[in-house]
């Protein structure tokens, strides 16, 4: 070990007899002459499949569904669908993101003429817009027969009167089959704030709102693929079952498979990967989850294109002190990322990340996109709704291996299903509102352009090139340094709300 006053390689760190987290280690800074927009943070998923931003929304029933696979996908990132669900659902979900044109509300939400103004409130609440389409019945079998907006309930005291009374009924619309820059055009004309894409029957098929049209221009990163659709990936498990949901989602057209288990290295998990690549060899696979050289090299022999790695890091995740298994996420990441480099595969950092230091660390550490769950748990793409506790707003978020997951199917991971006695391995909570992922996540990206800046590093290859090379240079952190380097000393703080 070479010792001076710049720092350590990460191999010296790393080849100890203990484990470190993200929060153990801190990067030495470099030189820059360069600004953070200059900072390029392209990366890979797998073997063949880009992403703009190295981010991945997690597998897990409250944090990705079709919505968050949208947006994520609209940013640079990608969205992997969680499968407690039937296949039908996973798969329609899955096609609710290839069939997504910016612009264009495929599943709009709609309310009938008896609903109230309350109503109406409730879902501005819950979704944050308040533009609703009213059909005969409420449902999307019948006709469009008005629009309520916020012009039309501003000024309505009554929370009880009901929508066939303000609604507006001279509408605007356009037929299915309509183009986006046509839809457009027609707005811009008309200037109407929405409008609804109807069928020769009059029913609604599709929504556009001015706002979203605008967004689109603010949404350069978009991961698509060669026919333009918006990346998308889908969980499985390894039971012999989900060979059915696989040809299903590969029916769908699903960008990337990801093989779901807690312990990833497995007689079954090698099956599987084996099945799928030599039935669809042109599909992209995941696997994991695994944290140690032998576990990654074994998936990568057995096909995998990609590796999710952790077990346990994860805020809601209790494996680490349940089961007496796992590894501390950052060493996790470099001896992991170590040997999967021999193969080209990349990595995927996935647990322990709470705030853009643990994703640049995860980055520097040889990860080549991470997976977020609590930080996106919050967000209004995410499933589920809102509640206030205490006077904050927030959202459901759970373990897959906590027992309210498994019992809707989370148990397939952890190869529990068929245990009569199921011991959980997560934990139910909740996470506060963090406002929609189109600012969030833009956020987190340019939090870490700062951070490669500050190690003078422009893009992510460079950043592995550095941590091999031994260029990038770091350090173990004391208890104290860590205390020192947060928060501290202050009588009262405010924080920043993103």
């Amino acid at each position: 070990m070479e010792i001076g006053g710049n720092g350590f390689e990460a191999k010296d760190i790393f080849n100890q007899v203990i484990g470190y987290t993200y929060n153990d280690i801190i990067l030495m800074p470099g030189y820059l002459d360069f600004a953070a927009g200059d900072v390029d943070l392209r990366t890979r998923l797998t073997r063949n499949l880009s992403l703009n931003l190295p981010f991945v929304s997690s597998p897990m029933d409250t944090v990705t569904e079709a919505n968050m696979a949208i947006h994520m996908a609209l940013l640079g990132g990608i969205g992997i669908i969680h499968y407690n669900n039937t296949v039908e659902e996973q798969v329609e979900m899955v096609k609710k993101v290839k069939r997504f044109e910016n612009g264009f509300i495929t599943d709009p939400v709609v309310l009938s003429p008896e609903h109230t103004v309350a109503d109406v409130l409730d879902l501005k609440e819950s979704h944050g817009f308040s533009g609703i389409p009213i059909t005969e019945d409420g449902t999307l079998n019948t006709k469009v027969i008005g629009i309520v907006t916020n012009r039309d309930i501003d000024f309505e005291k009554d929370p009880t009167q009901k929508l066939k009374n303000v609604m507006t009924t001279n509408l605007v619309t356009a037929q299915e089959g309509v183009t986006l820059s046509e839809a457009n055009a027609l707005l811009k004309k008309t200037k109407v704030g929405k409008l609804p894409v109807i069928d020769n029957e009059g029913k609604l098929k599709a929504l556009l709102a001015r706002t979203d049209l605008k967004k689109n221009r603010d949404f350069p990163l978009a991961t698509k693929n060669k026919n333009k659709q918006l990346v998308v990936g889908a969980a499985i498990s390894t039971q012999g079952r989900d060979l059915e949901r696989l040809d299903e989602l590969v029916k769908a057209k699903v960008d990337v498979v990801l093989i779901d288990s807690a312990q990833g290295f497995t007689k079954w998990q090698i099956e599987m990967l084996q099945y799928i690549k030599k039935k669809y060899p042109e599909l992209d696979v995941i696997g994991g989850n695994v944290v140690t050289e032998e576990q990654a090299e074994g998936l990568i022999k057995a096909g995998a294109d990609g590796l999710r790695i952790g077990m346990g890091p994860g805020s809601i995740c209790t494996t680490q002190e349940t089961m007496a298994t796992g590894r501390s996420q950052a060493t996790a990441v470099y001896h992991t990322a170590r040997v999967a480099r021999k193969y080209d595969v990349p990595v995927i950092a996935d647990g322990g990340i709470s705030q853009i230091g643990h994703i640049m660390k995860a980055l520097s550490f040889g990860a080549s996109t991470v997976m977020m769950g609590s930080l996106l748990a919050g967000t209004s793409e995410s499933p589920g709704e809102y509640f206030y506790r205490d006077g904050v707003r927030m959202k459901k978020y759970r373990g897959m291996a906590s027992s309210e997951a498994m019992k809707v199917g989370g148990d397939k991971r952890y190869f529990a299903e068929a245990s009569k006695i199921k011991v959980a391995q997560g934990v139910v909570g909740a996470v506060v509102d963090r406002g929609s992922v189109d600012n969030f996540v833009p956020y987190l990206a340019q939090g870490v352009r700062h951070a490669f800046q500050d190690v003078g590093i422009r893009t992510l290859p460079e950043l592995h090139a550095a941590l091999i090379s031994g260029k990038l240079r770091m350090q173990i952190r004391s208890q104290s340094s860590i205390i020192e380097g947060g928060v501290h000393d202050l009588y009262n703080v405010q924080k920043n709300p993103m």
